[in-house]
């Protein structure tokens, strides 16, 4: 099964819940202020999120009047393009032209991280290049011995201290360890972190300049881990994690576990942030970057 079918199926749930009401509000209508309420009504339950869905409900009623159409099905076709216009185009990650680039994870606890890290090292592997793991959340033992087994099942090597170590002191070893080896990519993994605890959030900065010291404009890409079935609660999670890291994206994950798809949109739309992978399902290839046409396409399927 091709990505495509495969992002088809694990999006059953957003269809269920967001395209399937849309149809319902569209369905032998005519276009008038009702419709547009109960559109704005869909298009808000399923996360899509205010200002997002004020800018779509704003864009359709210019078109309608612009194109002059009278058949509201119509509108289905004119929301999926609007939808596409809204999320741009896909954002490829900004990889230095010398590696080894450097990938720094972050987000609150239970959102993936880890599963992440290991994803995305099948990912760069799967492209025949050498990936090391930095196991940089050193709160907690099963996080550096999870990290450790993904290391062995993507063929991706691994540096790794005791627990409740420096995770600094981590991410300079590890930048050792990829520059000495010929390393392409190195990808470390933090400690979830709630934004109200400044020791923690401090933490990261200090992550972040000690890449800096060892490799210029390391770390190359901050990808914000959130967990699509949180819905709006993610956006508030990456405000603040924007305000201390400086973040380059967001991989949303568990996108097959939620009806809550609309926050894809909110996440362009209310933070200018690109989504730049998101995940799928449980296997490793179940993590791929986002493509926001097959995106729209899925949902709309």
């Amino acid at each position: 099964m091709g990505f495509f079918n495969r992002l088809k199926e694990s999006l059953g749930k957003v269809r269920e819940s967001f395209t399937a009401k849309i149809d319902t509000v569209l369905k032998r209508r005519k276009i008038d202020e009702e419709l547009y309420e109960e559109l704005e009504d869909a298009l808000i339950l399923a996360d899509v999120g205010v200002p997002a869905t004020e800018e779509l409900i704003k864009r359709l009623r210019a078109r309608v009047k612009a194109e002059r159409i009278e058949e509201a099905e119509d509108l289905r076709r004119l929301l999926q393009e609007e939808m596409l216009q809204l999320l741009g185009p896909p954002a490829p990650l900004l990889l230095p032209p010398t590696p080894p680039a450097v990938i720094l994870l972050v987000g609150v606890n239970g959102t993936g991280k880890t599963t992440t890290a290991g994803k995305l090292a099948y990912f760069f592997q799967q492209q025949g290049k050498k990936v090391l793991l930095a196991a940089a959340d050193t709160f907690r033992a099963a996080a550096i011995d999870q990290l450790e087994v993904w290391a062995e099942r993507t063929g991706a090597s691994l540096v790794r201290q005791k627990e409740g170590s420096d995770p600094a002191a981590v991410v300079f070893d590890a930048l050792q360890a990829a520059k000495a080896r010929g390393v392409d990519v190195v990808i470390a993994d933090t400690a979830g972190r709630l934004h109200n605890k400044a020791h923690l959030m401090a933490e990261l900065g200090k992550i972040a300049r000690v890449a800096g010291r060892e490799l210029e404009g390391a770390p190359h890409e901050v990808l914000l881990v959130l967990d699509a079935t949180t819905g709006q609660n993610a956006l508030s999670q990456a405000r603040l994690f924007q305000e201390v890291t400086g973040l380059t994206g967001i991989v949303l994950t568990k996108l097959d576990g939620t009806a809550k798809g609309g926050v894809v949109v909110a996440i362009r739309k209310e933070l200018g942030l690109p989504v730049k992978f998101i995940g799928t399902g449980e296997r490793m290839e179940d993590l791929a970057p986002f493509n926001p046409s097959e995106f729209v396409a899925a949902i709309f399927a």
